[in-house]
This record gives structure tokens, sequence and C-alpha cells, in this order.
């Protein structure tokens, strides 16, 4: 990997040229560490770090069944399995993802791969639920390290192709959560669900040596406590408007998201499909769309404005869920198709809005992307949290165009945050 990068090489910005320092947000703040425009090789090792640890969270998935069997606890028991690898995951990002502001990314990056994959040996040879909750809640902390690698490929691309580099990461991000499951149940059960467990944790180890060798160093940007690093979080919030309608605005669209991955299944079983869960999985198939669509969007975002590709994407959610209130006028088959271009939609407006949102945060303030990614993100699954809840309920009072109606919605909730007009000097 070393034709990538020499990972001893330290750049930083000449003297004066650093946009970061605002003594009320970074205090005291350190020039930013940049880099010339990343190779193609090094954002296709960004964008594999990035898949690879974020595809951990979802892994045990597709093994839960046979994971109960094994370890002998009941269906309802071995759901906490991904529920603590999803908690660990929102608490990392709060928590943890913060630093990369504060220390050297890359080491950052490096000690979350190893404790990873000591998480993911732990889950491999666990035998009791306890032990393998405790790993699951480890794997979801330390996958993370998928929020440090996305930052990361924003400082070292030049600001006129930021949307395009960090679409291409997102790309190994999307596709890493795509194909984790589809991998995850065939290595499960052709060699056993604790091989799928080995097998991810060599795929880290693998991704972390190539990182170790070909990623640079990055120059703190602050030199803040981590409390007061945490506590800075609520001063972002407060002082930067671009970043409360990022975060409001996919976190509506997070809802819509939210809602109907949560109850897909559950309407497919039921009449008139009586689908198994296989068919309801191959509805996932669908993200590709949303995962290839980044790069594009992020190329749109750079030459036409982030703003545009926001609109756009919300407006495409709201359009594809506006088309599926009607599914229930067609037979079977026809709904089926619906449902089928229906989530290729709104999964293409979802992503393009997110690459959209990551391109505006990371022109915030330089000095602070580790946190306001983390702002952004955790505005997110609140959004896809509160939208799986409220799904639930209302599939079963209302039915399928209860879900559809109420994810129509808030895309077009997440549309008008984007047309509301607000003063330049609040922006």
């Amino acid at each position: 990997m070393s034709s990538i990068h020499n990972s001893h090489d330290q750049i930083t910005l000449p003297a004066g040229a650093a946009t970061a320092a605002r003594p009320a947000v970074a205090m005291t703040a350190m020039p930013e560490a940049v880099h010339q425009q990343p190779s193609p090789p090094l954002v296709l090792l960004l964008a594999s770090g990035a898949g690879l640890s974020v595809a951990s969270l979802y892994y045990s998935q597709p093994m839960l069944g046979v994971l109960a069997t094994d370890i002998g606890v009941s269906n309802l028991d071995i759901g906490y399995v991904p529920t603590l690898t999803q908690l660990g995951y929102a608490l990392g990002i709060l928590l943890l993802a913060p630093l990369g502001d504060r220390h050297n990314r890359r080491n950052i990056i490096l000690v979350k791969a190893g404790l990873l994959v000591s998480a993911l040996i732990a889950a491999a040879f666990a035998h009791s639920l306890g032990v393998l909750l405790l790993a699951s809640l480890a794997i979801g902390l330390t996958a993370t390290m998928a929020q440090d690698i996305v930052p990361a490929a924003a400082t070292l691309a030049h600001e006129s192709r930021r949307g395009k580099v960090v679409g291409k990461v997102m790309t190994g991000l999307l596709m890493g959560i795509l194909l984790s499951r589809v991998i995850s149940g065939f290595v499960a059960e052709h060699f056993g669900w604790r091989a799928m467990f080995v097998v991810a944790a060599g795929g880290v180890a693998a991704i972390g040596v190539a990182i170790w060798r070909g990623l640079p160093h990055f120059v703190p940007t602050t030199t803040m406590s981590y409390r007061a690093l945490l506590g800075s979080l609520l001063e972002l919030i407060r002082r930067y408007g671009a970043l409360r309608r990022a975060a409001l605005a996919q976190g509506l669209l997070a809802m819509g998201f939210g809602a109907f991955w949560s109850t897909l299944a559950v309407m497919l079983h039921a009449e008139p499909f009586h689908l198994g869960s296989a068919v309801a999985g191959a509805f996932g198939i669908a993200g590709a769309a949303g995962a290839l669509a980044a790069p594009l969007a992020g190329h749109l975002a750079d030459k036409r404005g982030p703003e545009l590709v926001t609109k756009l994407g919300a407006g495409l959610t709201a359009v594809s869920f506006a088309a599926m209130n009607f599914s229930a006028l067609l037979p079977p088959t026809a709904q089926l198709w619906l449902l089928g271009i229906g989530t290729v939609g709104f999964d293409l407006g979802v992503q393009s809005s997110l690459i959209a949102h990551q391109t505006i945060v990371y022109g915030i303030d330089n000095g602070a992307r580790s946190r306001l990614n983390a702002v952004l993100f955790v505005g997110m699954f609140i959004g896809m949290a509160a939208g799986a809840t409220l799904g639930s309920i209302l599939l079963a009072r209302f039915g399928w165009t209860g879900v559809t109606g109420m994810a129509t919605l808030t895309a077009l909730a997440a549309l008008a945050v984007r047309f509301w007009k607000v003063p330049a000097a609040k922006v």
C-alpha cells in the first residue's frame, strides 16, 4: 500500500490559512491537516474501511435464529443483540466521534480498528447471551470508526471536489450495509455463525493494516478537554443554523426510512402476500441504487451546490412514498412492483440528501468536522428510531397506508426545511 501515501508525512496549512479559529467553539484551534487531492487508491482504501467497519453492525441480523438455537435462548432475548449493537453505534457517534477534532484522526481509526477486531473475536467465541450482548455493544461502539473515516476523507479532499470524494467513501459505507446481510447469511449457512464473526475480524484487521500504511497523519484542530469537546456540541448547534437545518431535514427523512424498513417484513407476511422474510430482505438490494448514486449526488453538489441536491433528494423521497399510498388499489403483483420502484426512489432520495448534507456541514467549520458529523448523524439516528417506533404503531392501527402516509409527510417536512428562507447571517 506504499503507493497510496507515505503515512509518516504530516502536512499543515500555511500560517494564516486555517479557517477554523472560531474561539466560541474551537477555542484553541490549531491548523488543520491537509493533503494533496487524495489519489483513487487512497479513496478506495477509505471507502473499504468505512464499508467493512459499518458492516459489522449488521452481520448478526440474518443469523439471529441460528444464534438463539445454538446459545439456547428465546427469540425475544436474542433480539437484544442487534438492539445493543445499534445502541452502541449511536453512543459511539455521540461520545467518541468528536475525538477526531482533538486527536490525530489516523490514530483514532487504528485504535478503533483494533478494538473492533477484539469485539468481533469475543462475539465469535461467546457461549452465553451475556457475553454476546457485551460483545455486540462493543462492536457498535467501535464500528464508529466509519464516522472517523468519512471526515478524514472530507479533510483530505479539496473543497471543489469534497462532495465527490465523500460520495465515493459513502458508497463504500452503504455497500457495506447492503452486502453485510447477504454475506452473513451465506457464511453462517455453510460454515456457522462463529465463522462469520472470525471472517469479519480478519477483514477489519486487514483494512487496519492497510490504513496504518496508507493513511496520512492528521493534525488536531483543537486542544479542548474531552468535557469541553462534548459541551461544544451544543454550542455548534446553537451557533450554526446550517447545521440545525441539516440535522433536522435528514432526521425527518430518516423517520420515513426507519418506518418503512421496520414494517416492511410484517406487511409482506400478512394478506394478500403471505411472503417470508427472504423476500423482504430482497428489497434491500434497492439500497444499491442509493449506494451507487452517492458519488453522482456528491458530484452534483460540487457543480450545482448541495442545497439543490437536498431539495431534489427530499422531493424524490416524498414522491416515492406518496406513490406507495396507492399500492392497495392494485393487484398483489403490481403492488410488489410499485413497492420495488418506490424503494429505489426513496432510497436514492435519502442517500443523495445525506451526501449533500454532509457536504454542507463539513464546510461550516474545518476545525470541528468530527463534531459536526456527530451532530448530523445523531439527528439522523434519532429520526430513524422514532420512525421505527411510530411506523409499528401506524401499521397496527391504520395499515400500510398509515406508514407510507407518515413517510410522505415527513419527507415533505424535510423539503420545507430546505426551502425555508434563512437570513444570510444565520445560515
